[in-house]
């Protein structure tokens, strides 16, 4: 049997897809998770409700992976040159991106949900979190290359650390838009970076305590 007779239905439309996702944000916005409707989605994205229930079994999925779409398109590791650099930059972009109605007020709305969603919950990790860490992973093994980090022999270690790192870094960016309701401007993401790979004491990457501070010279941010 030929591939054309095995299968079966239309192809699925990357286009449908991004207006089916786009529309499901949109709703969030306005109207909130618990008057959204696939039926509302679905009217907005100009397609029949079936399509939705073709690609996702539930809201939740189809709202978790709307939100991830965007992580997922503006969200990268780009290459700065330093670690300090790529740090910055995606303390910076993150800032930008849950600035964004459609992404940081449907992602509060999400993880207020999941609270009381096991189910939710796990897609969002698994669908968001996880996908995400990859830029944790791309910036350490980047600055490894450059002899600017020791390469972990441990994977286990390695994992844990990787978690550290994106939860220091989401956790910091969310509670300063969402909590404190301040800007994540450059300035605050540089203080950040230094705190983040100095620390209080401002010792150096390599962890030895730095000495007192030259006169002129600024330690880092948080140094005591």
């Amino acid at each position: 049997m030929s591939p054309s007779a095995r299968r079966t239905g239309r192809p699925r439309s990357a286009e449908a897809d991004r207006a089916i996702l786009g529309a499901t944000r949109a709703a969030l916005v306005e109207l909130g998770w618990a008057k959204l409707t696939l039926g509302d989605v679905a009217a907005r994205a100009g397609v029949a409700k079936t399509t939705l229930y073709r690609r996702w079994a539930s809201k939740c999925e189809l709202v978790v992976d709307a939100i991830a779409a965007v992580f997922d398109e503006h969200l990268e590791a780009t290459d700065r040159g330093s670690l300090h650099a790529d740090v910055e930059a995606v303390v910076i972009r993150l800032g930008a991106l849950l600035e964004r109605p459609e992404t940081g007020t449907a992602l509060m709305a999400v993880i207020a949900e999941a609270m009381h969603d096991e189910a939710l919950r796990c897609r969002v990790r698994s669908a968001i979190v996880d996908r995400q860490k990859r830029l944790v992973m791309v910036g350490r093994e980047r600055a490894r290359l450059r002899g600017e980090l020791p390469r972990e022999e441990d994977p286990g270690e390695s994992a844990r650390h990787a978690d550290l790192i994106f939860d220091t870094v989401a956790g910091a960016v969310l509670h300063r838009l969402m909590i404190s309701a301040e800007p994540v401007d450059p300035r605050w993401a540089r203080d950040f970076t230094d705190l983040l790979l100095y620390g209080l004491t401002g010792a150096d990457s390599g962890g030895a305590a730095a000495g007192p501070a030259p006169d002129g010279a600024q330690k880092p941010a948080g140094s005591v």
